[in-house]
């Protein structure tokens, strides 16, 4: 077997060496050439990435605020107050009597927002309504009770009553007004909430003609605005104020300008708060019928000013309301009459001490906070007392519902009779609670299929 040439094996392999005797270079794959690794020092103020400061919207200081539950709890139950109002304002429409069928009832389930059967309805509400067969066409008809009438007669002598003090009121919400004018379609949109009849542009707008005057039929304005009592010039947080230099012995400078403060139970105070609210306390701001100062926003504190002012106009319109509450959307009708261009829930958010903003039940209602206290006013007045009569007897459900007397039609014309009361007693309508069980189950069928 020949030998190879040294020189040959060499050259094939890695470590040949070339002619010169010097180690020949090695062949490197391109393909294979891994990049230059660059090992650079890292440094906290080379690679920072800033973070955007948070900015909470309205609705997630809504959702995380410190809940009250009394006031909670009272929302819940005026919107089974509402309910009922609204069935009442259905029935009493109807030209055949104040009766109608529960098959027409159960068509306003969406005009009523029910999330129940017609059925469950009444059955859980044996001390509202009367349910009885009809006549004539032997169908199952319903009607409030004598107790229910009773107290809707009641409410109505008691806003006749109110009369003079609605007029009081819609004065100084004329007042309030920038322009002195106030629209009629959000007058009637708190007409219940300032105890106002039904019919108040015939009742008190066309009735005190020497006080009010109608334009455009749209508008309502004072017929003499410089002419005015000084009592109307006055807020009601006045008499507070008063209050608290005379029997505490606070400084002028301390109450002058300030406003109750009560904040929830559970209420976190955070470091620098009580220093902010002590200096928003003091802060001079242009009262709700103060009309020498013009605000300007971009001016020196004008922004709080400006923002003072419009709590001062929310203070002073809930305190003329008869329960002290109001539902929210409705604010935003008076916006323009105020001249308040702010954001409402926000500004009632950023002054958790002063109101409180209830979302239980079908709508979101601000109360005034110190005005309550353990879920009812401080102060009552007659229409207050009323009202809550009625929530007592829709909150009684089916207790006691064995000593319930068969509705009497006499005794409805009676102001002072409302119905009668006798033990172990059972009503006429008794017997058709089964009829009213197949007819919510036959229901829920249908909503089911």
């Amino acid at each position: 077997m020949q030998a190879e040439p040294n020189g040959a094996r060499l050259g094939n392999d890695v470590g040949a060496r070339d002619g010169a005797g010097e180690p020949a270079r090695k062949r490197v794959n391109p393909l294979k050439v891994r990049p230059v690794e660059l090992t650079i020092p890292f440094y906290s103020w080379t690679l920072r990435r800033w973070k955007k400061k948070l900015v909470e919207s309205a609705q997630t200081r809504l959702e995380n605020r410190t809940r009250d539950t009394q006031l909670d709890k009272l929302s819940t139950q005026l919107t089974k107050l509402n309910i009922i109002l609204k069935l009442h304002e259905l029935m009493t429409r109807r030209k055949q009597g104040h009766f109608v069928s529960v098959q027409i009832m159960s068509r306003w389930r969406r005009v009523l927002g029910l999330n129940v059967g017609i059925g469950d309805f009444l059955r859980k509400h044996r001390h509202v309504f009367d349910v009885f067969p009809h006549p004539l066409r032997h169908n199952i008809c319903c009607r409030f009770s004598g107790k229910m009438m009773g107290l809707y007669k009641e409410e109505e002598n008691a806003v006749k009553k109110w009369e003079l003090e609605a007029v009081k009121r819609i004065k100084k919400m004329l007042m309030m007004s920038v322009n002195g004018s106030l629209h009629i379609h959000a007058l009637r949109l708190v007409r219940r909430e300032l105890g106002l009849p039904r019919d108040f542009r015939d009742c008190i707008l066309a009735k005190y003609s020497n006080e009010f005057k109608l334009v455009d039929l749209e508008f309502v304005e004072l017929v003499d605005r410089d002419h005015i009592d000084e009592e109307l010039g006055s807020a009601e947080i006045e008499k507070w104020r008063e209050r608290e230099y005379k029997k505490k012995w606070l400084s002028e400078y301390d109450t002058m300008y300030a406003f109750p403060i009560n904040f929830p139970t559970g209420f976190k105070i955070e470091g620098g708060f009580r220093e902010k609210l002590r200096n928003w306390q003091r802060l001079p701001y242009m009262k709700p019928y103060e009309r020498k100062e013009v605000v300007r926003v971009r001016s020196c504190g004008g922004e709080a000013r400006y923002e003072k002012r419009a709590v001062g106009i929310l203070h002073e319109f809930l305190t003329l309301t008869v329960e002290k509450m109001v539902e929210v959307e409705r604010l935003a009708h008076f916006r323009s009459d105020f001249a308040m261009v702010v954001n409402v829930r926000e500004l009632l958010l950023n002054h958790p001490g002063v109101f409180y903003i209830s979302t239980k039940g079908d709508t979101q209602r601000v109360f005034l906070r110190e005005a309550y206290s353990r879920g009812s006013l401080v102060e009552s007045n007659l229409i207050y007392v009323v009202r809550r009569k009625m929530l007592d007897i829709i909150l009684m459900g089916c207790r006691h519902t064995r000593k319930l007397q068969a509705f009497d039609t006499n005794t409805v014309d009676k102001d002072n009779v409302v119905c009668k009361e006798t033990e172990d007693a059972k009503g006429d309508g008794d017997w058709v609670i089964p009829m009213l069980e197949s007819l919510s189950d036959r229901n829920t069928n249908d909503s089911l299929d």
